[in-house]
């Protein structure tokens, strides 16, 4: 990661609405909304037809969007604007649509220029679906300006 571009990004002036994961004004989004649990973000979603990869089942795309958003939220929640550089997702069985999937994440270590987390889905009864680790850099705010918060 040492070797990666430098990469500008204004997060003062992010379109929060637009966001396909989070974003309430995006007409093809997922719409899901996290909430802080102690140290942990935690967001429940409902699948449907134009989320399906195999006729019935989620797409592994949308599972993956899923985790690394519930990992964004965590580092939110600890006051870390942060942007994904590593992420590992493991599957562990097929999700149906219109099964109620339950999303947790948390941080897991912090540094001066990253943070890790880890996230889980399952359903509601507990069968486990899919969890990822993440590596994200944190994005510091222009001089002088401070980011919007979600």
């Amino acid at each position: 990661m040492a070797n990666w571009p430098q990469v500008s990004i204004d997060i003062i002036e992010k379109e929060l609405d637009m966001c396909f994961a989070c974003g309430q004004n995006n007409p093809i989004g997922l719409k899901i909304n996290f909430a802080r649990d102690g140290k942990t973000a935690r967001a429940e979603f409902t699948p449907n037809n134009f989320h399906q990869g195999w006729a019935g089942v989620v797409h592994g795309g949308i599972i993956t969007c899923l985790l690394d958003e519930a990992m964004s939220y965590a580092a939110l929640f600890e006051g870390v604007n942060s942007l994904t550089a590593k992420m590992q997702t493991r599957f562990r069985r097929p999700a149906k649509i219109d099964e109620l999937l339950i999303i947790t994440a948390s941080l897991t270590k912090k540094t001066r220029k990253l943070v890790e987390a880890k996230a889980e889905m399952w359903l509601k009864d507990g069968t486990p679906v899919a969890d990822s680790t993440a590596t994200m850099f944190i994005l510091n705010p222009k001089e002088g300006k401070s980011p919007k918060r979600i």
